[in-house]
Formats: C-alpha cells, structure tokens, sequence
C-alpha cells in the first residue's frame, strides 16, 4: 500500500477521539482525549496544522513535534521508545514509517473505534517494526508492537534492551496517580504532582508483585472519583514491568508530557537473530472526561467484553483458613455440610492435599494425592461436596517447588536458578523452570490426570514467591523471567483447551499477580490474603479501578482476622463480601446456629444482588472525610443500585449531611430500603434521620412479607408492607440524603429500586 501522504485519520468511539498524522515518515499522534466531534478534512488539517509549536532557543531548528515513536532521532530527550544494540552498534535507531494500513470501524454512532497498523523499518540497523494502534468500542487505546530483525542470519544478532509505547497527555495533567503496596495490603494509591523528569515504576519481582503501579494515571489537579480529566495506562503482563510518566521542559510540540509503559527486560534476554521477532506486551490507555469511575467504565467493559463466561462468579468456600494443613477428612465433611446448609455453590480444597504436604516446607512439586491422609483418595471429600450440588475445586500451586520434594531431588536441573547455588528460599520454596520441557509436560499431565479423575471445576493458581536470580540451568544460564512467563501462558492455554470449563483463579500471595495479561487466561483473581474487612475497602476500592468486581474474590473470614487480628463486627465483614466475588473462609464447623443462619441470609442477599454488581457500573462518591465511603453498583438503565455507606473509623467530621448518590437516573424515581438481612449496624447517634427510620422499616417490613409468602409460613404472622419511601431520582443524584453516622467499622446497605 504505501504510506498515506494525505491522510490524518480520526478514530472515535464512546465519547473519546484518537487522532493520528500519518504524513511523512514520524506518524503523530494529534489528539488523544475527549471526543472531537465529527471532522471534516479542513478541521483535521487544522488540527495538524495548531499542533506546531514555536522554535525555541537553544533547540533543534526544526519545532519538534510528538510522534508515535520516541528517539534521538526525533529530538527527543526523553525515554526512547527502542534501545538495542549489535555487538555495540546500531545503537541509535531511525526508524521510518514505510507503510500504514488504516482500518475504521465504519459506525456512524461514533462507537466503534477503529485501528491503525504501521509499518517502520530502518535498514541500516536491520530493524522492522509493525505498531498496531487500535480504539476499541469501549474508548480504550490499545497498542501492540512487533519488532523484527531483517539481518541475515550471518550478522551480530540484535540485543534489545527495552521497546516501549507512549501517548501523550496535555499540560493540564499535573498531578499522577500510582500504586503500591505490600503482602495483605496491595494497591495502596500513592499521589503526587508531575515535575520535570521521570517517574519511573519497576517490577523486578518476576511478577507485577503487590507492590505493582497497577494503573498509572495522570489527571488535572484535584481530579476524583466523578470529576477531572483522567488519562491512565496499563501494561498487560505478568512478568517484570516498565511504567513512566514524564515530562520535559521543553515539552515536544503542544505536548509537554508522556505516559507509557512496556516490559523491563533483562539484559540477554531478548536477542534477535535475522528472521526472530519479539513482540511487546500490550499497553491499554484510557481517558476519562468523569474522573476515576470514568477510567473504569471503559476497562470494566472491555474485560467483561472478552470473557469466556460473562456473568456473576458462584458463592465459594476455601479451606485454607478453615483447616490449614490439618486435612482430616471427618472435619472437612463436616465443613462441606456446614457450607451447603448456608448457600455455597462451590468448594475449594487447599494446600495440604499431595503428597508430603503436612507444612509448608516439604511436598511442593509432588502433584499426587497423599495416600497417608486420603487412603481413599480424594472421592469422599469430591463425592459429598457433589451430593450437594456443588463444584469442587483444588489449589496448585504448579510454579513452585520444596527442595524437600521428589520433584527436586530427581530433577534438580528443572529448578530456576544459578546451578552454582540457589539464593534465599520464599516460603521454604523455589521456582520450577516452566520452559524446560520437560518440567512443562510434568505440570501440565499431572494437572490433567487430577481434572480429569475428579471432573474438577475450578482451580486456585498460587505463586507465593519472587523470581530472584531466575536463570536457566537447563542452557547454560540463561536469564529466563521472559521465558517463564510465557510458558505460563502457554501451560494455562493448554489447560483451557483440554478442559474448556475449567475455570482458573489466579493467586499470588494474594493480589500479588493481577494484571490484564493472566486475566486473558483466568476467571477470577484472589484480591489479597487479607480478609480483615477495613482493609478490604481500600484494596476492593482500588482493584476495580481495572477490573470489574465480580472478578475480584473476597470471602468473609472470622471474627478475628488470620492477618490483621483485628476484631469485626459480623455484619461489616458480610457486607464487605457484596461488591465483588463472594466466598467464606472461615471454620464454619466452629460456628454458632446463630452465625450460620446469618450467613444463610447473606448468601442469599448475595445471590440476589450478584447480577447487578457483575454487570452495572461502579460508582464512588467524592468525600471530604476520609473516614467514610459510599460505593456502590448501578445497573446499566438505572432500573437499580445497590450502595454501601461505610465508615472505617473515627473522624474530626459530624454528621454527614445530605450525600448524593453517584449514578443514579434523575429522571426516574427510586423506592429506597435499608437491607439489613446482615444484622444491625451500629449508629453514633440515638436514631438516625427520619428518613432512613422510614427506609429501614420498609425494608423490614418487605423482607418480613417476602418470608411470610415463601412456601410452608404462616400467612396470619404475615408483616403488612409499610408504605415504601419513594425520592426522586434528581435529588438523590444532585442533593442526596443525610446519611447516619455509623460506628467504627461499620457498613449500611441501601437499595434503590425504579419505580415503573
């Protein structure tokens, strides 16, 4: 085809514009924000034409401009796009766009988006790099790239240090927002205003780790949850990370600042022979005009978009804070019954099922059941969680290995790491080399024989541990961080093809592995190890920022959290559950009948509202005090919304006063109730407002007749509804109510339901 000497294309789709100079051999980017409307020629030219800056002192004498492809060669000081070298040459690429391939979506809506596909080349270097940039439906940028060596086989191979991808953001963004964390404690948002310079996020760790940027986003100053302009990144790989946001004084063109992201890779680990390609994880950009909640929406679709099963998750129990190690098939039985009595869907056995696994020191790698636990395998435990009715599900953790294994002592050579002696373990554990395939056929047939015995549904995919000096003892040392995650994907790949119902939960100590590049092969994520429910509200609050909630496990754990040790009221620790995919981990044989049958009446509140959180949109109020939460989910035509008002401790703040609800259709007037299936919420006041008493004896009234009507109950001790309270959608949404100062750690559920 060639290379477009006329053409600016204009991509748009859901309220966002992606405008693109591809004239001349340095494609620009124009425009990336908020929708341009629709241009005509003369508007796109102009558009190129204002994105001239002045020629400023000491500079290049030709204004710089902000092309797709960042390099010296372009006048950029900055972060380079491509750096590599051949036997150290070639070490300043000037890549050329040669050809270029416009795919629009054709929809006259505005909704559909488009792709640009560029082709560049440097033949001096030997290089070829084909750059697809694609507006999806949902307003997301996506941007892949494919570098290629076009040497002959006969010169120095190509050593690539790193390949990136950028777009740029306006002046106006001055403030960033990134993530960090810890075990128990990840995606803690950290904020700080955008100075000259880089800001640079690395992840060494072999995994994006808890301690991952997650998401980084810069927006203008003060930009919240429903307001600012947003402009956010994510890199969509699981093994070691690049991000950058940065900012050069002397800007390029009308653009002052960058954001972009790729792979860190390792020195030696990508070397391209004549013909050898490497290609890049994906970046996934999103812009928001609406704050945070913004930037959400458009990932929540996307993800929800490509699943191979849409829809809410199944009420799960995980063993592990139940029994831990101890597996005695009487108790766990006991468990299982426990677990149906109350509503649960699916069962997971933990570590502590395979051979030699009476800790965690020894057994790790041994993928075949202990005999001396289970003499009768696992059937018993398999056959009454499905006299039930219910799935069963198991923990691997297939990635890892004790040195205290058959697994290590007969194959030593598939362990990663240097042959001359291995380093710290984690969690008395090391790493299995996935690429080595043998080890490969190992994993994955022993996996199989287990799906396949038991028919299992569901598998919990661990990695408690970090990739420190992960080199190959396989070929001589080589580093193999690279090469480890894609054998991962290939291993999960495989499993979903030979079992396309098994469903995957991928776990990492927690939330220590949750990106888009695993969820492209997994069902679920484990949020965090921490079950305390006041630090599951800022951990829930900040994962969905990227992934929707329904893909977010969050059981409720026992009085006294197993990581925290904080003590909390069962109510908080119930509702904390309802926004995301709900579990119990939790010894349900200590509990009280009391207990059970509260957790009965949350299951079934679950499964209730468990449709409307996987698919509406999630919504957070913008609040003064940082003590208190309203979130909630508000289904797609505003028909319902379930919010939750938290306070997680105490403040300088009074009462409230009137808070609006975010989302809400203004047009439409709501009946509002209290749910309280969960139990009572603690108020610091005597009573609350007048209208939340209305609401609560609404909905008591309304659960109470709801029982009355269920099949067997005695219709003369039936509740008479009270008369539902009924606001108007507008002052919910624009004036709000005056919400009840709770206690500490405390949540008060809200229903909204339209009125017809």
């Amino acid at each position: 085809m060639g290379l477009p000497t006329t053409t600016i294309v204009h991509l748009r789709a859901a309220g966002v514009s992606l405008a693109l100079d591809l004239r001349g051999p340095h494609p620009e980017v124009l425009h990336w924000g908020s929708d341009l409307g629709d241009l005509d020629h003369d508007a796109l030219e102009a558009l190129a034409f204002t994105a001239g800056a002045a020629r400023l002192h000491n500079a290049p004498d030709v204004p710089r401009r902000f092309g797709l492809l960042a390099g010296e060669d372009t006048d950029w000081a900055g972060t380079p796009s491509l750096a590599g070298h051949r036997a150290g040459r070639g070490t300043t690429p000037r890549l050329r766009a040669t050809d270029a391939v416009v795919t629009p979506s054709g929809a006259a809506d505005a909704t559909g988006g488009g792709s640009v596909e560029l082709l560049y080349t440097d033949e001096v270097r030997m290089l070829g790099l084909r750059v697809r940039i694609a507006l999806t439906p949902e307003g997301l940028v996506e941007l892949d790239q494919t570098l290629t060596s076009t040497a002959s086989p006969e010169a120095p191979v190509y050593d690539l240090s790193r390949l990136t991808a950028r777009l740029p953001v306006p002046s106006r963004a001055a403030e960033l927002l990134d993530f960090t964390g810890k075990w128990s404690r990840e995606r803690q948002p950290q904020r700080i205003p955008l100075v000259d310079g880089s800001h640079v996020r690395e992840s060494r760790r072999g995994k994006p780790g808890a301690d991952s940027a997650y998401l980084m986003a810069l927006g203008t100053p003060g930009f919240g949850s429903r307001h600012g302009e947003v402009w956010a990144v994510h890199v969509a790989w699981s093994g070691d990370q690049q991000w950058f946001a940065e900012r050069l004084p002397e800007g390029a063109g009308v653009f002052s600042a960058a954001l972009g992201g790729g792979e860190l890779v390792r020195p030696g680990e990508v070397r391209l022979t004549g013909g050898e390609s490497y290609t890049a994880p994906r970046l996934v950009f999103s812009y928001s005009g609406e704050g945070l909640d913004g930037v959400a929406d458009r990932f929540h679709g996307r993800v929800r978009s490509t699943r191979r099963r849409a829809g809410a998750q199944p009420l799960v129990l995980n063993t592990w804070e139940a029994v831990y190690f101890d597996h005695q098939l009487p108790r766990l039985l006991e468990l299982v019954d426990r677990a149906a009595r109350v509503g649960v869907e699916r069962i997971v056995l933990d570590d502590g099922w395979f051979r030699g696994r009476r800790g965690d020191d020894a057994g790790l790698g041994d993928w075949q059941i202990d005999e001396a636990v289970w003499p009768g395998g696992l059937d018993p435990f398999v056959d009454r969680v499905r006299e039930h009715g219910m799935q069963f599900g198991l923990w691997f953790e297939p990635e890892m290995v004790n040195l205290d294994s058959e697994l290590a002592r007969e194959h030593p050579e598939w362990i990663l790491g240097p042959a001359e002696g291995l380093g710290s373990s984690f969690r008395n554990q090391y790493v299995v080399d996935l690429a080595h395939p043998e080890a490969f056929t190992y994993l994955l047939e022993s996996i199989s024989a287990l799906v396949s015995r038991y028919s299992i549904d569901f598998l919990k995919w661990d990695h408690n541990r970090e990739l420190a000096e992960a080199v190959r003892r396989s070929d001589g040392g080589s580093v193999g961080v690279r090469s480890q995650t894609l054998a991962l994907y290939a291993l999960l790949d495989d499993l979903r093809m030979r079992f396309p119902l098994l469903e995957i939960e991928s776990c990492a100590s927690g939330g220590g592995r949750v990106d888009l590049g695993v969820l492209e092969r997994t069902d679920r994520v484990w949020t965090s190890d921490c079950n305390d429910p006041v630090e599951r509200q800022s951990i829930q609050r900040w994962s969905e920022l990227l992934l929707p909630p329904e893909l977010l496990g969050s059981h409720v754990g026992a009085p006294r959290s197993h990581t925290t040790h904080r003590v909390a009221d069962q109510s908080f620790r119930l509702a904390t559950t309802l926004f995301a995919s709900a579990g119990v981990e939790w010894d349900l044989t200590a509990c009280t009948d009391a207990e059970l049958d509260d957790l009965a009446r949350w299951a079934s509140l679950y499964k209730e509202t468990r449709a409307l959180v996987a698919t509406g949109r999630r919504v957070h109020a913008d609040l003064a005090d940082a003590e208190t939460a309203l979130h909630g989910s508000v289904a797609a035509d505003g028909s319902r919304a379930l919010f939750a008002w938290v306070r997680l401790g105490t403040s300088r703040a009074g009462q409230a006063g009137r808070v609006p609800f975010p989302g809400l259709a203004e047009d439409a007037v709501y009946e509002v109730r209290v749910r309280d299936e969960l139990g009572a919420v603690a108020l610091h006041e005597v009573s609350g407002p007048a209208w939340f008493e209305a609401a609560r004896g609404a909905g008591a009234a309304a659960a109470g007749a709801a029982a009355a009507a269920a099949p067997g109950a005695d219709a003369a001790g039936s509740i008479a509804p009270a008369a539902p309270l009924r606001v108007p959608g507008s002052i919910l949404a624009r004036v709000g109510l005056p919400l009840p100062t709770l206690e500490p750690a405390q949540a008060l559920l809200l229903d909204f339901v339209r009125v017809a």
